[in-house]
């Protein structure tokens, strides 16, 4: 079956597309900018986030063209949350009847390939969808998802962290790339008042996850919150929760069997970091390293890099910002 990204735009389609670039750019002109942590183009603030200028592109074209499907289920982050754990876990489950922990695809391809992203692979184009295997992910706050994924039944599965250790996860990311490139790496106290300032890709982070709770308090039967942390303390316990709510649960034969620990033992971050398409190469043209994704995946190594004062001040901002709302990180 073809997938989109091999599919070719047609006349109308290219039309169409350069339209739509232009209306982009009459948009773009109009935005407020902030400091990109170091990377030449500015981040563009867009009702009350911040995004580069291809993800925010790719966002607008996403609301415009993307049509979920009942079955599509939706995986949601803010960056460096767990992404790409969360993309492997959620595959492994649904393809689990097609392939084992010998077979699957995660073995040979990175968790991002398996797993697209809407606002980069699926934004344009989307009559080409490959609907083979309906798991797609977006760093999209809820506010800003196409309409067709909050009217329609498909699930939702978000999944946040400390942001102490989003914070460390992100800027130690960008850094890593930004010496690929051979660019001066940006500061980290610097970073750190932008991030505190709500000023990073797809920030403020505490509204990002605050949209998230509000909507899965609100339609529980549709969106799965979840928090890394609570996932690394006990991974089996939410594979088995995630595979319920997504519409596939195990059977008690396959729990019998060990299927879920072997999702569980396949996906972790030891196996996934070890394996060669995982060490080498990028997933896209331009992009991170593949092994730029892979850095540690622990909890509390903020300790390492955030002094008392700088963890003092951002727990205090997450307890202002998430004050009344239930929600503790």
């Amino acid at each position: 079956m073809e997938s989109s990204f091999d599919s070719q735009p047609n006349s109308t389609e290219k039309e169409n597309g350069d339209l739509f670039s232009k209306s982009f750019q009459d948009i773009i002109s109009t935005l407020p900018k902030g400091n990109s942590w170091g990377f030449p183009d500015h981040l563009l603030q867009y009702h009350g986030f911040w995004h580069s200028s291809v993800f925010l592109q790719g966002i607008l074209s996403a609301q415009q063209q993307f049509q979920a499907q009942p079955a599509d289920i939706i995986l949601c982050s803010a960056p460096k949350t767990g992404t790409t754990w969360l993309k492997s876990l959620t595959y492994a489950t649904i393809t689990r009847t097609s392939y084992d922990d010998s077979t699957s695809p995660l073995l040979s391809k990175m968790p991002h390939d398996v797993v697209p992203f809407m606002e980069l692979d699926h934004a344009h184009f989307s009559t080409h969808r490959h609907l083979g295997i309906p798991v797609l992910a977006t760093h999209m706050p809820y506010s800003a998802l196409p309409k067709s994924v909050t009217d329609s039944s498909c699930k939702i599965v978000y999944i946040c962290r400390d942001p102490k250790d989003s914070f460390v996860s992100l800027y130690l990311f960008l850094s890593k790339y930004q010496k690929s490139q051979n660019m001066q790496t940006f500061n980290l106290e610097e970073a750190f008042e932008q991030f505190c300032q709500g000023v990073c890709w797809y920030g403020p982070y505490w509204d990002h996850v605050l949209e998230f709770w509000t909507a899965s308090l609100e339609h529980p039967d549709k969106i799965l919150f979840l928090k890394y942390e609570e996932m690394r303390d006990d991974t089996i316990l939410y594979v088995l929760r995630l595979a319920e709510f997504i519409g596939c649960p195990f059977s008690s034969e396959e729990e019998e069997k060990g299927v879920p620990e072997k999702i569980v033992k396949m996906c972790s971050f030891e196996n996934l970091s070890n394996l060669e398409v995982n060490q080498n190469g990028k997933h896209r043209v331009g992009g991170a390293e593949n092994a730029n994704y892979f850095r540690k995946g622990k909890v509390g190594d903020w300790e390492n890099w955030l002094t008392p004062e700088m963890a003092a001040r951002l727990d205090q901002i997450t307890m202002q910002k998430l004050s009344g709302s239930g929600l503790t990180l």
